[in-house]
C-alpha cells in the first residue's frame, strides 16, 4: 500500500518555455520569429509591452518580443540539446523555490543542429523549465481548482535531484 502512491511522487517535465526578447516590431521581431520556430517546430506567439518607455522608444501594447512553450515528449527533446549548448552546466541559482529553472543561451548558433543563416543573424534567448508531479492540474482546471497539497509540492532540492539524475545536468554553484 505504501509503494501505491511513489509514481504519483516522480517529477516530470511540464513545460520548457523559450522567449526572445527583441525591444522593437518590425523585421527583427520577425527573425527572433524564425529562430523560435527553427529551435522549437512550432509558431511562436508575439508578446506585447506592457507599459511604455519613452526612453527605448516603446509604446504600450507594442510587439517587443516572442516566446513558444514546448510540452510533452518535445519538451525533454528539445531541453536536452539547449542544456548541450551550455555543456549540461546549471548554476545553482538558476533554481527557484517552486520547482522551476532558467538559464539563458548567448547566440542560438552554439545549439547543436543549428546553422548560422545571415539572413537571420544571430540571436540570444532565455530557457526556463517547469517541472511538477502529477495531480498539478487540480490548480489550473476551469472546474473546482484547489491547492496543490504542501507535501505535493516541487522544492528547490527536488529539482536539483532531477536535473541531476534524471537530465544528467550538472549543477553548479557559479559558472565561470
Amino acid at each position: 500500500m505504501e509503494d501505491e502512491g511513489s509514481s504519483n511522487r516522480e517529477l516530470r517535465i511540464a513545460k520548457v518555455v523559450l522567449n526572445i526578447g527583441v525591444g522593437r516590431s518590425g523585421e527583427s521581431l520577425e527573425r527572433a520569429k524564425r529562430v523560435l520556430e527553427l529551435l522549437s517546430g512550432q509558431k511562436p506567439a508575439t508578446t506585447f509591452a506592457k507599459t511604455a518607455i519613452r526612453d527605448f522608444g516603446i509604446h504600450k501594447s507594442e510587439p517587443i518580443g516572442t516566446m513558444t512553450t514546448i510540452r510533452g515528449q518535445r519538451a525533454a527533446e528539445s531541453l536536452n540539446r539547449l542544456l548541450s549548448a551550455k555543456e549540461m552546466r546549471v548554476p545553482e541559482k538558476s533554481f527557484d523555490n517552486t520547482g522551476s529553472f532558467s538559464f539563458g543561451i548567448k547566440e542560438h548558433i552554439e545549439i547543436p543542429g543549428i546553422k548560422y543563416d545571415p539572413d537571420i543573424g544571430i540571436w540570444g534567448l532565455n530557457v526556463s523549465v517547469a517541472l511538477d508531479r502529477p495531480g498539478y492540474r487540480i490548480k489550473s482546471r476551469r472546474r473546482l481548482p484547489k491547492k496543490v497539497g504542501k507535501r505535493h509540492r516541487v522544492t528547490k532540492n527536488d529539482a536539483i535531484e532531477y536535473a541531476r539524475n534524471v537530465i544528467r545536468v550538472e549543477v553548479v554553484e557559479e559558472l565561470g
